[in-house]
């Protein structure tokens, strides 16, 4: 356990895979946890989940691409979190697939409207509290697509290159005042939204799924949301202390830096 009990988290993207990981993982540590996303059913029925982790967990729905939304959700989580959050963690993300040629423009911006704005809007209502107590982690999702480009999933390696971008420049920006700023770039990872929804295009696509996939892993398997839950709740810790402006791999050995 790295000792996060008492603190106060935010996570955007909660109610499905990676974010549920996340904030199911850090409610364990001991910290009080706001849940924000989308579809407000699915994001109750996660904290009914975490109600016996014996930590306060707050709800509110939104779309992390809209500016109001953003301000009125995440606005409420603070004051029902008791003020303002330690950790925040922006991991709300879609993945639209599909050539540069060919992809409609609705899709793209969906996809920078979520992955790109969503980090910005929710970092600016989040860590000027930070700043001010001059203490605070944030926790970016990025992805191995952040770090190289990859056929028919140009708009997303885009928007998570722009991703690891905001992380440095925000760790440049707030790390005089003791606010550190973090990315996890995960790999393939199942049980996830965003996976199936992948792997029903890649199926019809007749392209390689991700059993198939994971056998050119060095680890031989995909990884799973309490995988990245895992390096999250590292970095929000004190023992990431030292570290700020990085983006950590966590693929199972694939490397593409």
């Amino acid at each position: 356990m790295y000792g996060l009990e008492g603190r106060r988290a935010i996570v955007t993207g909660a109610a499905y895979g990676i974010g549920k990981g996340i904030a199911s993982r850090l409610a364990a540590e001991g910290c009080d946890v706001g849940l924000f996303d989308l579809d407000l059913a699915a994001a109750e029925r996660v904290a009914v989940e975490l109600s016996g982790s014996g930590r306060r967990v707050a709800v509110a729905a939104g779309d992390v691409s809209s500016k109001t939304d953003v301000e009125a959700g995440i606005g409420r989580l603070l004051a029902e979190l008791g003020g303002g959050a330690d950790i925040l963690v922006n991991n709300a993300g879609i993945c639209r697939i599909g050539k540069l040629l060919e992809m409609s423009e609705s899709d793209w911006r969906a996809t920078f409207g979520i992955n790109v704005d969503g980090l910005f809007y929710a970092s600016r209502m989040v860590v000027p509290g930070m700043v001010e107590r001059r203490s605070g982690a944030v926790i970016n999702l990025a992805s191995w697509m952040g770090k190289s480009g990859a056929e028919a999933y140009g708009a997303y390696c885009a928007s998570k290159f722009a991703v690891v971008a905001l992380t440095q420049t925000l760790a440049l920006e707030v790390g005089e005042h003791g606010v550190r700023v973090n990315a996890v770039a995960p790999g393939l990872v199942v049980q996830t939204k965003m996976r199936d929804e992948s792997e029903e295009r890649r199926r019809r696509e007749g392209l390689p799924l991700a059993e198939e996939r994971a056998k050119a892993i060095p680890l031989r398997r995909a990884a799973v949301p309490e995988d990245i839950a895992k390096a999250v709740a590292f970095l929000a810790s004190d023992e990431a202390a030292y570290i700020t402006g990085e983006t950590l791999s966590v693929t199972g050995g694939v490397w593409n830096d």
